[in-house]
């Protein structure tokens, strides 16, 4: 009977401090920031998408070196750019907090007519998990130090965190290949989104089941309305593009498009964005859309504020996505947001 009563003191003890412990500080986004991962370094993974996979979230981006510099062989646009650093992984549980989980493709330091040479281009990676293959695949945009290639490079790893193998580089559908974004739908099919035909046209190509290559099944969309820097997303089997204008690394002002198809026929919708320096994308240019896993209705636009003269020190645009219909949506300019407040729903 007495260690009944004491078990039931104790118990009582334990409940009373469990509600004496303070709550958690809320985190918070800052959009513009330097990001820090969890060893104090700033993030590196420009241009960049996020994976999740087995209650991780994988962002990868482009490692860029710390000294930029112009490219005077290409005198049509500012061509600002660093040494290829090949693309970085960080891991996350709750998308506040990165762990560095190191280059899951590297660079080739030895061969100068490799695609993976620093002296070349590779840009917005993208990493889609193939349920059939067991395989992570990435796809980016692979290019020479003047643009000229404009290639779709493809690469493989049987983890999230690598190390891929790079395979090699095509132009799908015999096609330029520039800045892109990959899209895997419910039923398993993927996508690649790809600016093409100098930037002035867009194409959505099905990727084959191993996601290694193109089926020929294409479209050519917003044609000669020089389109780039797409992001795809999917809700209520609504699909969604946002993109930006062609202006080189200066800021211009988004818009999006929907369909009910990947293949389909999609409509402009106009710009997304509202509030301060909406008309520009507040300074950014879209590179992903994530959805919140275990949060319906819940989407975060990614962006990127590039700094042309230090690309290295470019920062991260992260803005929660309104749904004002099932067609409209609203990217409202927040400088310091909380995921959880702003998906709660009640």
């Amino acid at each position: 009977m007495r260690n009944q009563i004491f078990f039931i003191l104790l118990l009582g003890l334990f409940v009373v401090s469990c509600k004496n412990q303070p709550k958690p500080e809320p985190q918070y986004i800052v959009s513009g920031e330097k990001w820090l991962d969890t060893e104090g370094n700033a993030i590196n993974a420009h241009g960049g998408g996020i994976l999740f996979h087995e209650g991780t979230y994988y962002w990868y981006g482009e490692f860029k070196g710390d000294s930029t510099y112009w490219n005077p062989k290409v005198p049509s646009w500012e061509c600002y750019r660093t040494e290829t650093g090949g693309v970085s992984c960080y891991s996350s549980k709750d998308l506040y907090n990165w762990t560095f989980e190191g280059i899951a493709l590297k660079p080739n330091l030895n061969d100068t007519l490799s695609d993976l040479h620093p002296s070349h281009v590779l840009e917005r990676p993208k990493v889609i998990y193939n349920d059939q293959t067991k395989k992570f695949v990435m796809w980016l945009h692979v290019d020479s130090h003047d643009y000229a290639k404009a290639a779709a490079g493809v690469a493989v790893s049987d983890t999230p965190n690598g190390e891929f193998q790079y395979l090699g580089s095509m132009r799908p559908n015999d096609a330029m290949s520039r800045d892109m974004t990959l899209f895997k739908d419910d039923d398993g099919t993927a996508y690649h989104v790809y600016s093409s035909e100098e930037n002035r046209t867009l194409y959505i190509s099905e990727l084959t089941d191993d996601y290694l290559n193109h089926t020929g099944n294409f479209t050519r969309n917003f044609i000669d309305q020089s389109r780039e820097a797409p992001a795809v997303f999917k809700r209520n089997n609504k699909y969604f593009i946002l993109s930006s204008g062609c202006t080189a690394w200066d800021p211009n002002q988004a818009e999006y498009a929907v369909a009910d198809a990947m293949l389909g026929e999609w409509t402009v919708m106009g710009n997304p964005c509202s509030g301060k320096d909406a008309d520009i994308t507040f300074y950014g240019q879209s590179t992903h859309v994530l959805p919140i896993q275990g949060q319906p209705d819940a989407y975060v636009a990614m962006f990127d504020q590039w700094k042309k003269t230090d690309l290295i020190d470019s920062r991260y645009i992260w803005l929660p996505i309104k749904f004002t219909s099932d067609t409209t949506i609203d990217i409202a300019w927040n400088e310091k947001w909380n995921i959880e407040e702003a998906f709660n729903k009640e």
